[in-house]
C-alpha cells in the first residue's frame, strides 16, 4: 500500500473494503488504454467494492454506461465525446447516489449530484498532463474525505452514519434514497430514506428534470488571472 492510498485506507478511515467483486479479464483489458492503469491496479487489488462501510462505492463504469450518457445528454460533455475531445467514465459513487466521473483527458473532472440534478465540472486536464495517471489517481484517493459524500437533512445534519444504524448497510448494487425523490417535492430527512436499487434509481432520477450544469469556478479564476 503506498502512501496515498494509506491516507484514504486508514487516516480518512475509509478502509477496509467491503461488498467486493473483482474484475475479470475481459473488463480490465477493456479498460486498459480508457482509463489509468493505476486505477485498474486498486480494481484488481481490492475490487468494485464499498469504502467507509459504504459511503463511497468503487464501481464498474460498464454499470452506468447507459446512465452517464443520460446525464450528459444535450451538454457540452456530450458534444466532447461524440467529437472525440474526451470521453468519460464512472468511476465511483456515494451512498446517496453522487457519481463521480473520470475523463480520459480531463482526470476526476465531473462530479454529477444526482439528487438535485446539478453536474459540476472542474477541468483537471493540466494537472493530468503535469502530474501524469498514476499520480493523478493516487491524489483522488488521498485527498478524498467522507463529509463531501455524505447528504444533509434539513438541518444540515449529517446523513449517512444515521442511515446506516436505522437502514443497515448497503449491498453494492444498493443505494440509500429519498422517497419521495427530491425532484419531485420531497424533503431531505432520515424518515424519508429507503434502500433502493442504485442502477434503477439512478437511471429514475436521470430521466426526471433538465440537468443543470454548474459554472467550473476554478477554471473561470484560472482564466481571469490569465488576463
Amino acid at each position: 500500500m503506498n502512501e496515498y492510498f494509506e491516507d484514504f485506507y486508514n487516516y480518512e478511515g475509509f478502509g477496509p473494503a467491503i461488498k467486493a467483486r473483482l474484475p475479470n479479464q475481459e473488463i480490465l483489458h477493456f479498460y486498459q488504454d480508457k482509463l489509468p492503469e493505476r486505477l485498474l491496479e486498486y480494481w484488481t487489488e481490492y475490487g468494485f467494492c464499498g469504502w467507509g462501510d459504504g459511503i463511497f462505492w468503487l464501481v464498474n463504469p460498464q454499470d452506468y454506461h447507459d446512465i452517464l450518457q443520460t446525464w450528459l445528454q444535450d451538454t457540452e460533455f456530450a458534444k466532447r465525446a461524440e467529437s472525440g475531445v474526451d470521453s468519460y467514465y464512472v468511476i465511483g459513487r456515494s451512498a446517496f447516489g453522487d457519481l463521480i466521473v473520470w475523463g480520459t483527458k480531463s482526470g476526476q473532472s465531473l462530479d454529477i449530484n444526482s439528487n438535485f440534478g446539478m453536474i459540476f465540472p472542474t477541468d483537471n486536464t493540466a494537472d493530468l498532463e503535469e502530474d501524469g495517471d498514476t499520480l493523478t489517481v493516487d491524489l483522488f484517493f488521498a485527498s478524498m474525505s467522507k463529509e463531501p459524500l455524505d447528504e444533509k437533512d434539513v438541518n444540515e445534519k449529517l446523513l449517512f452514519e444515521r442511515a446506516y444504524n436505522k437502514l443497515g448497510p448497503l449491498n453494492d448494487d444498493e443505494m440509500y434514497a429519498f422517497v419521495p425523490a427530491l425532484a419531485l417535492g420531497g424533503t431531505n430527512k432520515l424518515e424519508n430514506l429507503k434502500k433502493v436499487n442504485a442502477i434503477d434509481h439512478l437511471n429514475f432520477l436521470a430521466d426526471l428534470d433538465e440537468k443543470r450544469v454548474i459554472a467550473d469556478i476554478v477554471s473561470m479564476s484560472d482564466e481571469l488571472h490569465k488576463k
